[in-house]
């Protein structure tokens, strides 16, 4: 599609100095008021991108303050591409300013150039160039501006209540150069209450639920802290864990130290919290019921993050094997609740891997408590979604597409019929999130032609 690379080449400065004008206005979730359910920041930003649609010849619909869309075309059908204009916050430590948007060695610097308001960009004036050239189209297509994706995706929940899905689309939200399979995920807690009394006084440890934890520690009474630093050397004969002992007037503070990983992959890290749960073990000799729970979990969780002990390992060609993760730790004298984060292969359900959880929990008085679950994403290889798109891809890059399966989850699930398509190129850092943000000024115009030949296969 020359002419519409040659258009797209046209429309490059005007992209390039849009995308530094929505980058300007900062937009992180703030307090709610009226007819602005994410604050007022986010609100001002959507309002600019849809003014902007406007003033390039596109419908406009603003739902509410919560989501908007530029449109075009006619049809009963819509394909889509979903982006989002929220950011997170900008964080310390800027070599230039995080909402200047200023191009230095062909790099525009600032929080959400790559995520993921350059890319939405791309996407809108890939689709003004379809637009300015008349291309023929069957469907309509939408620009889809989403405004809580980084902070829950509540505003696709008020779309999805008002709109119908699209049949096609994708969100440039991920990386190239098709990711077609992302696993179902949980996030719950393990809890059990204790009815006896134990030498353990607390343990604690971990952030969040999807990360591997790389602190933890408990507080125990009733051990003399000589003896327990002779234990620990015994311990530390066979295991090579980071666990420091410190006397804390009558009481001993044990710390176990980790390395953080993301929940996706907790193969890379290693868990302050199953370190100082096997310590514990060997530690203390008493018949309680926190002492119980923390032998349950060395049995059936230890160090496995595949779920085998747990009687829930499931594995698939796409997606590999199942990933569990122990998070959160939050243990005192009347119980514990322990966070946990289980992705399942995008071939396999929700119930394939609970039943053999629960069964592992029969007998235990151990209960699940507030399960957060998010089916998977899988498109067949054949699926005309990822042929057109993989099509797309190879003509435009001239590189093959090697199809991505992963443990996270992208915007593409808040949407039915699409996947992440892009912007990172193969090879390109994964700046999302991290200080000195940037996207490439030759990428930004690079995705603007992949993604407007992309809208116009999807819609001819």
């Amino acid at each position: 599609m020359e002419e519409l690379n040659k258009k797209i080449d046209e429309l490059s400065d005007e992209l390039v100095k849009k995308t530094q004008e929505i980058v300007k206005i900062k937009s992180l979730e703030g307090p709610k008021k009226e007819n602005m359910p994410y604050g007022e920041e986010v609100n001002n930003c959507l309002n600019y991108a849809l003014d902007l649609s406007e003033s390039l010849g596109f419908k406009t619909k603003n739902l509410d303050g919560y989501i908007g869309y530029a449109e075009y075309g006619e049809g009963e059908d819509y394909a889509a591409v979903l982006g989002h204009l929220d950011v997170v916050p900008e964080g310390d430590g800027w070599k230039y300013p995080p909402y200047g948007a200023e191009i230095h060695d062909g790099k525009m610097y600032g929080r959400g150039t790559m995520d993921d308001k350059g890319p939405i960009m791309s996407a809108l004036y890939g689709l003004k160039a379809v637009k300015d050239l008349n291309l023929p189209l069957s469907k309509r297509v939408r620009i889809i501006f989403g405004t809580n994706e980084e902070c829950g995706c509540a505003e696709m929940e008020h779309y999805n209540k008002l709109e119908k899905p699209p049949v096609l689309g994708f969100t440039p939200d991920g990386e190239y150069p098709i990711i077609y399979a992302e696993k179902g995920m949980t996030m719950f807690k393990i809890k059990k209450e204790f009815k006896n009394q134990s030498k353990i006084k607390y343990i604690k440890g971990g952030q969040r639920a999807n990360m591997v934890p790389d602190y933890a520690e408990a507080l125990v009474e009733g051990i003399n802290l000589s003896d327990a630093e002779k234990a620990l050397a015994e311990f530390k004969k066979e295991n090579l864990f980071d666990i420091s002992i410190e006397g804390k007037g009558k009481d001993i503070l044990i710390k176990s130290i980790g390395v953080s990983s993301h929940g996706s992959l907790p193969e890379n890290g290693k868990n302050a919290i199953m370190q100082l749960f096997k310590f514990l073990e060997a530690l203390i000799e008493e018949k309680s019921d926190a002492l119980d729970f923390i032998k349950f979990c060395n049995k059936y969780i230890g160090f496995d993050v595949y779920g085998r002990l747990f009687n829930c390992y499931l594995e698939d060609e796409p997606s590999g094997k199942l990933s569990f993760n122990t998070g959160v730790i939050d243990l005192n004298k009347d119980g514990a609740k322990l966070s946990l984060n289980l992705r399942y292969p995008v071939t396999c359900t929700y119930d394939d891997m609970m039943k053999g959880f629960n069964k592992t929990l029969e007998g235990t008085g151990i209960q699940v408590i507030d399960m957060l679950h998010q089916n998977p994403l899988y498109f067949e290889k054949s699926h005309p979604l990822i042929k057109i798109l993989s099509n797309v891809y190879e003509e435009e890059t001239g590189l093959k597409t090697e199809l991505l399966a992963i443990g996270g989850g992208t915007y593409a699930k808040e949407l039915k019929n699409i996947v992440a398509f892009g912007p990172i190129f193969p090879g390109e850092p994964d700046l999302d999130h991290q200080v000195n943000e940037y996207i490439k000024v030759e990428d930004l115009i690079k995705n603007a032609k992949i993604y407007g030949r992309a809208i116009y296969e999807l819609a001819k």
